[in-house]
C-alpha cells in the first residue's frame, strides 16, 4: 500500500509524462517542491515496487501497475469532486478536497458515492434534494410529506 505522497509522485510523474515523454528528477523535483536527491530515492523505492521504469539519469515513465494507480486516483477523484460540487461545495474547494480525499477513500465507498454521482447526473433534481439545498442556504428546514402515512 502506498502512501498518500507516493501517490502524489505518480500523478506528478504521469502529468509530466503526458507533456515530456519522461519525467525527469529536476522536473518532479521542481513541481513538488523537494531536493533532487530525495525524488532519486523515490525514484528507487516506485521502481523496486513496480510503478516506474526507471534507469539513472534517464528519467522515469509509469508502468502498467503505475498508469491503473493513477488512472484510479483520477476516477476517485472526479467522483469526489463532482459529489462535492453536487452538495453545492463550490468548484475551488470541491477540488482541493478530493485531492485530499482520493488517497484515503476506500473502495466500497467510491463505489457507492458513484451510483450517488451517476443518479443524481441522470435524473431530475428530486424534491427531497431541492429542499436539502433550501436548508443549506438557508437553515430552513422543509419536512418532506410522508406518502406511506396514507390511512391516516
Amino acid at each position: 500500500m502506498l502512501t498518500k505522497r507516493l501517490e502524489e509522485y505518480l500523478e506528478t510523474i504521469y502529468e509530466i509524462e503526458k507533456e515530456k515523454g519522461t519525467a525527469k528528477v529536476k522536473d518532479v523535483s521542481g513541481c513538488m517542491e523537494v531536493r533532487p536527491s530525495t525524488v532519486t530515492e523515490i525514484f528507487r523505492r516506485l521502481r523496486d515496487e513496480g510503478y516506474i521504469n526507471y534507469e539513472k539519469y534517464k528519467g522515469v515513465t509509469l508502468t502498467k501497475k503505475g498508469e491503473r494507480l493513477v488512472k484510479d486516483l483520477d476516477r476517485k477523484h472526479r467522483i469526489l469532486r463532482d459529489f462535492l460540487i453536487i452538495l453545492g461545495v463550490d468548484r475551488d474547494s470541491a477540488d482541493n478536497d478530493a485531492c485530499r480525499i482520493e488517497h484515503v477513500v476506500s473502495k466500497k465507498t467510491i463505489d457507492r458515492l458513484t451510483k450517488f454521482v451517476e443518479f443524481m447526473q441522470r435524473h431530475e433534481t428530486p424534491r427531497w434534494f431541492e429542499r436539502f439545498k433550501i436548508y443549506c442556504e438557508k437553515g430552513i428546514f422543509i419536512e418532506c410529506p410522508r406518502s406511506y402515512d396514507k390511512d391516516k
